[in-house]
């Protein structure tokens, strides 16, 4: 028998606010432990919650993105369960009245090729709610130790629908999600600070079948590609157990990376487990219409519809575009720089190529910030601008990028002070041509019996003989010329 899978995952995602969600008490990675709580993170008898609304706006900033259903009312529920981080045994958390409903996440899955984009799909989702976020357990030989600081964090959880059949449309879709609250500055998602935790549930069906499988869920997936190694082994666990006979067990597993093996954790806990409640303390949020107006001022052109502006405006082919639009600091960069001269792509090649390579080898471009270069989008422009117009060759222009990377100089003045301008007149140039003609017949019989592409080799000959201060364009005329 054949089998599919389902998937859907849950993710959990640390939104960007100063404060936790309901208490003054501030946040941030890496604090001495248990200094950043407060009487109401630890739910100390007689403190009451307050809500903090930065972290409402920035749930309702998702949910317009994904274009979710905005009800007119949410409501806060208690979730009770014991565990040595959740210091009140109970999370505040929104169980049949979340902040949004429905919508749908855009994935782009991979296309038949590098160079081609590859197909756009739409991923349902059934909720975002609101919710705190728990403290933090770290183990070593001997002893459970548990920080606090984290306990109280303004959290969405956001459950797709069981409608994905593969890991790499999990993989796509995490990415994706990643991808646009970074974009609107909702969440930095660094899965490495715990910023963006993710739990996948999978199930085995016989293709054409419309019933769920018995479901497993994995916890322990702690980066966007661990998701889809967890899930594709799961998928082959699954897959084994029901070819030999055997049945799936409803439970939680454990993924481990060092070995991607998974193992049991636990048995899968039910909505009666948590006996939710309405919180006692919390009245209900009332959505109003002109604060959802409001926020959808605030969100910014999203990845997919610049990627397109990228295509129809610029002409960027997509090896350049898949390059931008994840990144808005870079695509707001690139477009600082087109705006002071128009030549897109140019200024897209040396910023793909030449300055993100430079970022690598200096260590900045783990975190993707353009922010840390010290060329500006002025001082990019000029420098195409004078290969353009003939001032300085592309090769040289590469080593005057490289000196502007490492200084911060503008390229005039590296290109002065290094004597790299075209001093040479169309008569040297013209003689100079003349003889690497002379002396390489091969080349030039080449092109003579039809192969046009032998030209490169003379030019190249030219080019080292002027150590690429010549203009090559003018030195591909006077060839043609002579040659013709």
């Amino acid at each position: 028998m054949d089998y599919e899978a389902v998937i859907g995952l849950e993710v959990h995602v640390q939104i960007k606010t100063k404060t936790k969600l309901f208490s003054s008490s501030k946040y941030e990675y890496g604090a001495a432990p248990n200094i950043l709580t407060d009487e109401i993170v630890l739910g100390l008898p007689g403190s009451l919650p307050i809500i903090n609304f930065k972290a409402i706006k920035k749930t309702l900033r998702a949910g317009l993105i994904f274009e979710c259903t905005i009800p007119n009312l949410c409501k806060w529920d208690r979730k009770n369960y014991f565990y040595p981080d959740n210091p009140k045994n109970y999370q505040i958390s929104q169980y049949d009245n979340p902040i949004c409903s429905g919508g749908f996440v855009e994935i782009e899955l991979p296309g038949p090729a590098r160079n081609l984009m590859g197909q756009h799909k739409k991923i349902a989702l059934n909720r975002i709610q609101l919710e705190e976020d728990v403290g933090k357990l770290t183990h070593d030989a001997i002893y459970s130790m548990v920080d606090f600081n984290r306990a109280g964090v303004p959290l969405m959880e956001i459950v797709s629908e069981p409608c994905m059949a593969t890991a790499e449309e999990a993989f796509a879709y995490l990415t994706s999600l990643k991808m646009h609250l970074c974009y609107a500055d909702i969440s930095d998602c660094d899965m490495e600070k715990g910023q963006l935790r993710c739990d996948a549930n999978v199930s085995l069906r016989p293709v054409g079948s419309r019933a769920l499988g018995t479901k497993v869920e994995l916890k322990n997936l702690n980066s966007i590609s661990g998701v889809r190694n967890g899930l594709e082994y799961e998928i082959k666990r699954q897959k084994h157990l029901l070819e030999s006979g055997g049945t799936v067990k409803q439970e939680t597993r454990k993924w481990n990376a060092e070995t991607s093996i998974s193992s049991p954790m636990r048995s899968k806990e039910t909505v009666d487990d948590y006996r939710y409640f309405p919180d006692p303390d919390l009245l209900p949020v009332r959505l109003e219409t002109e604060l959802i107006d409001q926020v959808k001022l605030e969100i910014p052109e999203l990845p997919f519809r610049k990627q397109e502006r990228f295509f129809e405006k610029y002409k960027l082919p997509y090896t350049l575009t898949s390059v931008f639009y994840p990144h808005r600091e870079l695509c707001d960069y690139f477009e600082a720089a087109v705006k002071e001269h128009n030549n897109p792509t140019a200024i897209a090649n040396l910023i793909a190529n030449d300055i993100l390579r430079e970022l690598s080898a200096a260590n900045s471009f783990g975190q993707m910030s353009i922010a840390e270069c010290k060329i500006s989008p002025l001082g990019l422009a000029n420098l195409v601008k004078f290969i353009d117009d003939g001032t300085i060759s592309k090769q040289l222009a590469k080593e005057v990028l490289i000196e502007m990377f490492k200084t911060g100089k503008e390229a005039l003045e590296i290109i002065n002070n290094k004597g790299l301008t075209n001093s040479l007149d169309d008569g040297t140039l013209r003689s100079l041509c003349g003889d690497i003609i002379l002396a390489n017949p091969k080349p030039v019989n080449e092109y003579k019996n039809g192969k046009l592409t032998a030209i490169n080799a003379l030019k190249g000959l030219v080019m080292k003989e002027t150590k690429a201060k010549a203009n090559p364009q003018k030195i591909d005329d006077i060839l043609r010329k002579l040659l013709d």
